[in-house]
């Protein structure tokens, strides 16, 4: 959609996922190498008591999802920028579902404008487990 299409309050539903421990382990193995996300025996002494998710996979997975429905579509530019607010662990076999929502937009020039998405996601308990918003850039109706 071009920018003049998203409107604040726009909602989206994203599919359920669920965590994959060997996905999850090995993706902290190469990017988050911490022992609490990639050493099942040091896990359990900490208080979340085993495997948790890094925190980047767990958005990375519910992101995938948001990508596919994504607000901007084909108008999509650039992501500006992004925070990632981690609330709760994430523990292999975890279900999580999410929702996005355009929470701000402004214009950027004659060409193009941004949009603040929000995206919650929870576990099967209903537990906010992360919550992100990110800016992206997207095309201005008639700025070909």
């Amino acid at each position: 959609m071009y920018f003049e299409d998203i409107s604040v309050g726009d909602k989206l539903i994203l599919s359920p996922v669920t965590v994959e421990k060997a996905e999850m382990v090995e993706f902290a193995r190469r990017f988050n190498p911490v022992p609490f996300h990639t050493d099942e025996e040091y896990a359990k002494t900490t208080r979340a008591g085993a495997l948790t998710s890094s925190g980047l996979y767990t958005f990375a997975l519910m992101w995938a999802e948001y990508v596919v429905q994504d607000f901007g579509g084909e108008q999509t530019l650039a992501g500006l920028s992004m925070r990632l607010d981690f609330k709760a662990p994430v523990f292999a076999g975890d279900t999580l579902h999410g929702k996005a929502e355009v929470i701000a937009k402004r214009e950027r020039n004659a060409y193009n404008g941004v949009f603040t998405v929000r995206i919650d996601i929870f576990n099967g308990t209903g537990t906010l487990v992360l919550s992100s918003e990110t800016d992206t850039v997207v095309k201005r109706r008639g700025a070909e």
